[in-house]
């Protein structure tokens, strides 16, 4: 007996989303749909705003990524084109960003390759992703998008490019970077992240919360022997976000199952909420222990804190 097999095609984009600035761009900017985008391309992003103005004209989408950088997010209906290109260059010049992802559906290989040539080519603090959309139906059911990353910075030069940026890689700096790299790795094992950024060798690993100016910022102090996991609250925020966060303290210690530190540097104008315990992280056989104790304080840490940050009451223009 034949087996009953829907027929699988190619829809247009146009024939889901007729205006790109108008329907597009506001469908990519929500939270899910965003969130696979990020998935994709292996970075962490909350959208900052869309259609965003940049002297005389608006870019599309810019978010920001777990180390609270600019990403620019540029979209384009049919094929790529050299005007796309000039102007996302110039916003990302205009804003500082640090990434531009361009999504088209359908890359020239002139530009493919010209997204190459920049990776290869421009400053360590710029990365650019070229991807291409695809809108997939079988038979009548609801079309499916999926995102294609034709181009991107290698791991290698990814890597190359952290170190780099972090200075003189010291015997600290070394240790750090291996233990954040085992950390990462086990979080997208463990699917707690579904993309990640790209350790660098330092004592803080960020992981994002879903809004600006609150995030996880995750430490391995060698100096001191520590390791932990902190929401650390900006200042632009913080003494509306706190008191907020303190009014659910025991319900907060309660999902966590522990006691947490509360504001322990009150002078800072940035707060914290912090949980650490002692690590001897030149001790390499107990990597296992730490990793394994830290990644499961990740965890709690984003299911308890990420629905309270994107609930808080606060000023969206600090926000």
């Amino acid at each position: 007996m034949a087996a009953d097999l829907g027929e699988i095609r190619k829809v247009q984009i146009r024939h889901h989303w007729v205006h790109e600035e108008h329907e597009f761009t506001p469908w990519l900017a929500q939270e899910e749909n965003i969130a696979r985008l990020a998935n994709a391309i292996g970075l962490e992003l909350q959208v900052e705003g869309i259609e965003v103005p940049v002297g005389p004209f608006t870019a599309d989408v810019l978010a920001k990524d777990a180390s609270e950088n600019y990403v620019l997010i540029e979209n384009q209906f049919g094929r790529t084109d050299h005007g796309h290109l000039g102007k996302m260059l110039t916003y990302a010049a205009t804003l500082d960003a640090t990434a531009i992802v361009w999504i088209a559906e359908k890359f020239t290989e002139e530009h493919r390759k010209a997204i190459e040539w920049l990776n290869e080519s421009v400053s360590d603090d710029l990365r650019l992703y070229a991807v291409e959309m695809e809108l997939w139906q079988i038979d009548q059911s609801r079309p499916a998008l999926r995102f294609n990353v034709l181009s991107e910075p290698t791991v290698i030069s990814k890597q190359a490019n952290a170190v780099k940026a972090a200075g003189e890689m010291t015997a600290a700096r070394k240790l750090q970077y291996d233990f954040w790299t085992a950390v990462r790795d086990e979080l997208l094992e463990r699917k707690i992240l579904t993309s990640a950024h790209t350790p660098r060798p330092q004592y803080w690993y960020n992981v994002a919360l879903g809004r600006s100016n609150i995030h996880l910022s995750n430490i391995a102090n060698t100096a001191e022997g520590k390791i932990g996991v902190r929401v650390y609250i900006s200042n632009r925020v913080a003494n509306a976000a706190l008191p907020q966060f303190e009014a659910q303290r025991s319900e907060i210690e309660s999902e966590i199952g522990r006691k947490l530190e509360w504001d322990p540097n009150p002078d800072a104008g940035d707060k914290v909420i912090r949980l650490q315990r002692d690590a001897d992280l030149a001790d390499r056989d107990r990597w296992p222990e730490y990793i394994s104790w830290l990644v499961e304080m990740i965890d709690k840490f984003k299911k308890t804190f990420g629905p309270r940050v994107k609930r808080l009451s606060l000023d969206d223009t600090a926000a």
